[in-house]
């Protein structure tokens, strides 16, 4: 080829990386923004704090690995106190800040998806649906050899006692001495339990305990490591399946933390959606639907080719709490122009300190969230890509029907 060519080929090449790599541009169209303020929301991810009366312990359930144990660590611009978006939250709720239905009303929320160990009184039951935690039950073994940091250290510490509880709810005493008395008695009963208490879903928060990396390990395999003569890695992955079975069985969603989490010691490497793959192209779990939280930021562009597989979703819950805008709309536009089926609005709202807590998340998360939807939709509009009537129809998808859909909401 001539140089000349070579070098048009070059630029071009370079031009479009470039186009491809550029954020959208801030600018909303009108009358879409009006109608995106208008839908009501399902939020398909958040910790909100039950209120307690005066001289009741605090709810300490709205997590079961709740970051504030953790050592120090740099805090994200956005997310330190004083933050604007914080701060105008606040400002907004006034009064209303101790009356959760009202947080939502301010936050434009019908439904919010509560990730808490277990509900309880002042979370309304028509606007706050659960999904548990099903982590304690990967790790009925001995975990000092899994403590490699002292973030771990407490948090295993963490999983141990839910563990003891769900024992205890479960009516067994102690580890059962064989795999099969462990899996009936304890780990399904647990599930069954929280189906028949209203759960949705079972939650694992697994990236801050090991890597996402799940393989299909036989029985023997798995029996042999409950007896200590095995991977217990082998065991855990055992475990998740069998769970994931379960939830497919019983028509309930497995939430899987994706991407960045808290603390200084957090594996972000081993967070990567991509290490779900085998999970989801496993066949036996096609029953099953995978929800990846946070679309796996900062790993987000995996999750387009992900969400093509039938049984995998995704949300951007705490992505509006960390990222622009215009960075966040980014991501969606990609997601919506290949599987919008799929993407899931969130806000992980959580009382991360006092001046920041669940109903300021939850009202500056819901905002910057629907913000950049916004922004997505409207340059999609300029490009030509979709009618306005369509992008009505994405914003309804994303911030309500496609929960629906997945959750078999009314």
């Amino acid at each position: 080829m001539p140089r000349a060519a070579v070098s048009v080929l070059c630029l071009t090449v370079l031009s479009l990386t470039q186009s491809c790599n550029q954020a959208p541009s801030a600018r909303v169209d009108a009358q879409l923004s009006a109608e995106i303020d208008q839908i009501q929301a399902i939020d398909n991810h958040a910790h909100p704090v039950r209120p307690v009366a005066q001289g009741e312990a605090p709810d300490k359930d709205y997590d079961a690995l709740p970051v504030e144990n953790l050592e120090p660590e740099s805090d994200p611009v956005p997310m330190r106190s004083g933050a604007r978006e914080l701060a105008d939250a606040h400002r907004s709720l006034g009064d209303d800040r101790d009356d959760p239905a009202k947080v939502l009303d301010r936050a434009g929320i019908q439904i919010m998806i509560t990730n808490r160990v277990a509900m309880g009184p002042g979370l309304p039951a028509a606007r706050f649906l659960w999904v548990a935690y099903a982590d304690a039950l990967m790790y009925p073994l001995d975990n000092r050899a899994l403590i490699t940091n002292p973030d771990r250290k407490s948090f295993f510490a963490l999983e141990e006692h839910l563990l003891a509880r769900y024992y205890r709810e479960s009516g067994v005493e102690k580890r059962p001495a064989k795999l099969d008395d462990y899996l009936e008695k304890v780990v399904k009963a647990t599930i069954d339990r929280h189906k028949q208490s209203g759960a949705i879903g079972e939650k694992f928060e697994m990236a801050y305990l090991r890597p996402l990396a799940i393989q299909n390990p036989t029985r023997a395999e798995a029996e042999s490591a409950w007896v200590g003569k095995g991977d217990y890695r082998v065991l855990q992955d055992y475990i998740f399946h069998f769970i994931a079975l379960e939830c497919g069985r019983l028509n309930m969603a497995v939430h899987i933390h994706t991407g960045s989490g808290g603390g200084g010691y957090f594996d972000i490497a081993g967070s990567n959606p991509l290490l779900l793959e085998t999970v989801l192209n496993d066949a036996s779990l096609r029953a099953t639907d995978f929800v990846m939280l946070h679309g796996g930021w900062p790993f987000s562009s995996y999750i387009s080719p992900l969400i093509e597989k039938p049984n995998a979703w995704a949300d951007y819950s705490a992505q509006a709490l960390l990222i622009s805008r215009q960075e966040l709309a980014r991501t969606l536009q990609s997601w919506l122009e290949f599987v919008p089926e799929k993407v899931l609005f969130g806000t992980d709202a959580y009382p991360y300190s006092p001046d920041q807590g669940w109903q300021e998340t939850a009202v500056a998360s819901a905002r910057a969230g629907r913000g950049a939807l916004k922004i997505a939709l409207s340059q999609m509009m300029r490009d030509g890509e979709i009618t306005e009537d369509r992008a009505v129809e994405l914003a309804r998808m994303v911030l309500r029907d496609n929960a629906r859909k997945l959750y078999h909401l009314k």
